[in-house]
This record gives structure tokens, C-alpha cells and sequence, in this order.
């Protein structure tokens, strides 16, 4: 049985890796993934021409060999600049600002701004993706409907600390949007299907979730393209126990 519903229309990405045209930046993913969502926010707020081709993960094409010779680790996102291979949504997005960005605001240069971002882009890989991966694992793919309650307790930690950040300014790593901002959005569209933000315990994340929804790019990026796994999550019937 398919844990997921079967993907959109795939793109033929069974190209040479040098392939872009005119040096177009291409972006390897699939929707239901949100280190991939966060790549496309990234994409869109830097107002980039890029192509997107998906992966069909059920259909085992990050596996295939003309997937592993762009990238040996199969791993989405996977980004192709005119040759140049990068995977890591994280390292991804760092990269884009820095080459790309008309300004620094995504990803500051000043060394104290940007130690404040990889934190939390690192709270981000470690704590919140472990924290997800707990509670998502078995469901999606071990077919089980019941998570234990003492994995959304540490959600629910999750969300505190968030809050926490959000005592810096309106933003995750203060008073400007960064890539910080888009790796954690992204992850919690699903999270929220688990464990509600409540805005009377956690005013500011609730607000801050407002305000990235609010961005003229954040429905194109990620809103539309998490209904997918959403839907999925949905189908589950879960129980908490």
C-alpha cells in the first residue's frame, strides 16, 4: 500500500546535471516535503527564475542512476546552479541568499546576526525535525494510527521555545524575515494537524504564523503545495494515547 497519494505529473528530469537553460537555477524535490518548501520560499522571496522538477519518491526515482549521478546521497531538495550541485535544504537556502539576495536581510553577514539564524536553523534540524520525525515516522510509514501523548508533549516544547525566540522581535531571529523563518513555517503546516498553536498560551508564535502567511509568495511556496501530505495526515485518523 502507497503511504502516499500518488504525486502530480512528474518533469523529465533524466537530463545531463549541466542541463539548465540559460544557467537556470533547478530545483530537485517534492511537495510533501518541507525542507523542500522552505527551498521554494527561499526561491520566491529572492524573485528567482528557477525550474522545479519533481521526484516521485514511491516510484524509487531518487534511487535511479541518473538521480545518483547528480546527487550520490539521493537526497530532495537537490539544487543544480549551472553544474553546481548542492543537497541540504538548510545549506541550500544559505547558499541562495548569499549569491542571490539583493540585500543580506535572508541571511545576514554581520557574524552575530547570523549566529542567531544557524541557531535556530540548527534548533531546526535537530530538535524540531527529530521532534516531527517521532511523531510522523510510524504513521506514514509503519501504518500506525496511535502516537503516544509524550511525543506531542514534546511539540508542545517545541512550541514553547519558538514562542521563546519570538521574544527577540516579530521574527524567529528578530526584527527581520530570514531563512530561519521559512525552515520552521514550513515544517509546522503539518505540525498544526497534531497539536494546535493555542494563541492564549503561545501569543506570539500564533502571530507569528499569521504574519508569514501573510507573505504574497507564502501560498505558492508552501500553503497550496502542503495539501498533499496534509490530506494524508488527515486520512490517518490518528489518536493520541
Amino acid at each position: 500500500k502507497q503511504p502516499f497519494p500518488k504525486p502530480p505529473e512528474q518533469f523529465n528530469f533524466f537530463q545531463s546535471p549541466n542541463s539548465n537553460e540559460m544557467g537556470k537555477v533547478t530545483l530537485y524535490g517534492i511537495d510533501g516535503s518541507p525542507p523542500v518548501r522552505s527551498v521554494l520560499l527561499t526561491l520566491n522571496a529572492l524573485g528567482l527564475d528557477f525550474d522545479y522538477k519533481i521526484v516521485n519518491l514511491l516510484e524509487k526515482e531518487h534511487l535511479k542512476p541518473e538521480f545518483l549521478k547528480i546527487n550520490p546521497l539521493h537526497t530532495l531538495p537537490t539544487l543544480d546552479d549551472n553544474g553546481f550541485i548542492l543537497a541540504d535544504s538548510h545549506a541550500i537556502n544559505a547558499y541562495l541568499v548569499s549569491k542571490y539576495g539583493k540585500d543580506d536581510s535572508l541571511y545576514p553577514k554581520d557574524l552575530q546576526k547570523r549566529a542567531i539564524v544557524d541557531q535556530r536553523l540548527h534548533y531546526d534540524s535537530s530538535v524540531i525535525t527529530s521532534t516531527g520525525k517521532a511523531i510522523t515516522y510510524p504513521l506514514f510509514w509503519e501504518n500506525k494510527s496511535e502516537i503516544p501523548k509524550a511525543r506531542i508533549d514534546a511539540l508542545e516544547r517545541v512550541y514553547e521555545n519558538l514562542n521563546l525566540f519570538l521574544e527577540s522581535g516579530e521574527y524567529l531571529a528578530g526584527d527581520n524575515l530570514t531563512i530561519a523563518d521559512f525552515h520552521v513555517t514550513a515544517v509546522l503546516t503539518g505540525f498544526v494537524l497534531f497539536l494546535e498553536v493555542d494563541a492564549t498560551k503561545y501569543p506570539k508564535l500564533a502571530a507569528w504564523i499569521q504574519r508569514i502567511k501573510a507573505l504574497p509568495y507564502y501560498e505558492e511556496a508552501n500553503g497550496s503545495r502542503a495539501k498533499q501530505v496534509i490530506d494524508f495526515i488527515k486520512s490517518k485518523n490518528f489518536t493520541i494515547v
